[in-house]
């Protein structure tokens, strides 16, 4: 059987089927919540949730103690998943260098199967909400969501072999990604309506099996493994799956591990305050005066994401005449400027206009990564995807959790604080951009850190 070497389809069903199961499980969260506190479903008409606006009514204090008991819920739900997903993602992603890129691919689409079962049974048969913790650890233990992507990068490294164009084959793959989570935000609001939580739970279980059939049957490997090398299974073998992101900086040079370590936390501190705000998008359009439906959510999270296909046209562009820096300072600006807008939107048109300053919002990750990337040689990328992966689980989760808890405890008098505190945050990464820019750091020196490290090992 012919295989090829392309994996868009691979990112475009597997974010499709992810993307599409989280508004529906926190749309199925909070109508199973509310219909404790309420004894009824969620009223809607027109299009829109009928909402309690009286600040005195009893209704109004039910209905944010709803938000509270969703954000609370929706929040150890992430965290339960979070130490299996931190070792599965460091060893899957890491294993690629010697072993080959598909594990790191299939087994989490593995786990979104198994994952997407619990929450097809949950609602089928109407079992206690804490079940859902179980979906939460089997997707952990094969490796989730931050695996995934971490293989999709590495084997895209693996082809992009021309450093120049790493900016955009990156950016391509979370284009991707943002269309088909986009195209999942339209379609979540009308399958719930349409066909109930029951099917709209099994057509992304379907997708999972297309992507992994498709994994296992059609898409080449990159990294052929030698007969030479040891077998994952044996004691040298185990080592190696951890002793690669320990390697990658205990035999770098200075300067290459002041460069990553400050890539990675310029990377990790915007994905915290980004990723945190944009995750309450959901509960903030719940909630008064906004009182958005599902199909209104839909078309939200569609305008939201899509900002990676603008920020991909942004990247192809800037990159013509613009140093990568320059780029995550203009894409982190973007953001800061469309959450800021968010928190004092009061209508559903200008909640939805805060959509425009945003186009640019996704550029600085897939310049970040690729300018880590650039750094390593060929043999270390898995190891360095492996180490964004580790660090991109820690701060995607701890990021909605901490998020969720502040919106919790302040949605009371002022539901927009979250998004203020994320454009405050956002300063951070500018920061540390601005200090590698400061001190000389330069495209040209991705190539010289590497040619370091080389000649000392030839001298020595």
């Amino acid at each position: 059987m012919k295989q090829f070497r392309v994996v868009e389809p691979v990112v475009a069903l597997y974010c499709f089927a992810s993307f599409v199961i989280y508004p529906i499980s926190q749309l199925y969260i909070y109508q199973r919540l509310w219909k404790e506190e309420f004894n009824s479903s969620v009223p809607y008409s027109d299009n829109v949730s009928q909402c309690e606006t009286n600040q005195s009514s009893p209704s109004f204090i039910h209905q944010k103690e709803v938000q509270r008991r969703v954000s609370y819920f929706t929040s150890t739900l992430d965290l339960s998943g979070l130490v299996p997903s931190l070792v599965m993602s460091l060893i899957l992603v890491s294993y690629g260098d010697r072993h080959g890129r598909k594990a790191s691919l299939v087994l989490p689409s593995v786990g979104g199967l198994l994952s997407v079962l619990v929450y097809f049974a949950t609602s089928f048969f109407s079992l206690p909400l804490e079940i859902l913790y179980a979906s939460s650890l089997i997707s952990g233990f094969l490796g989730s969501f931050a695996t995934f992507l971490g293989g999709c990068f590495s084997y895209v490294a693996d082809i992009a072999k021309d450093v120049h164009n790493k900016n955009t084959h990156i950016a391509f793959v979370d284009m991707i990604l943002g269309v088909a989570s986009g195209i999942a935000g339209i379609a979540s609001g009308y399958m719930i309506k349409e066909l109930g939580f029951e099917l709209s739970f099994a057509i992304p279980a379907i997708l999972y099996i297309i992507v992994i059939f498709y994994i296992i049957f059609f898409l080449e490997e990159t990294v052929k493994r030698s007969e030479f090398q040891q077998h994952v299974l044996s004691k040298e073998g185990f080592k190696e799956l951890f002793l690669g992101v320990f390697l990658l900086f205990k035999h770098s040079s200075v300067k290459k591990r002041v460069a990553l370590g400050l890539l990675l936390f310029a990377f990790n501190s915007y994905l915290f305050a980004n990723f945190g705000a944009t995750g309450l998008f959901t509960l903030y359009e719940l909630d008064t005066p906004l009182c958005w439906d599902a199909v209104l959510i839909g078309w939200g999270s569609a305008l939201s994401t899509f900002c990676f296909v603008t920020s991909f046209l942004g990247i192809y562009l800037f990159s013509r005449c613009l140093k990568d820096p320059y780029i995550v300072f203009i894409g982190v600006l973007s953001g800061m400027i469309g959450i800021t807008l968010a928190a004092f939107a009061r209508t559903t048109v200008v909640m939805m206009l805060v959509r425009i300053p945003i186009l640019f919002a996704a550029m600085p990750l897939p310049v970040l990564r690729s300018m880590m990337s650039k750094v390593v040689l060929e043999d270390e990328q898995g190891a360095l995807f492996a180490c964004i992966a580790c660090l991109e689980c820690i701060t995607g989760v701890l990021a909605i959790s901490a998020f969720k808890s502040v919106y919790a405890s302040t949605v009371m008098w002022f539901p927009g604080f979250s998004f203020l505190l994320s454009a405050g945050l956002c300063l951070i990464p500018i920061g540390v951009v601005w200090f590698l820019v400061c001190i000389g750091y330069q495209e040209r020196d991705h190539t010289l850190i590497v040619n370091e490290e080389v000649s000392t090992e030839e001298e020595s």
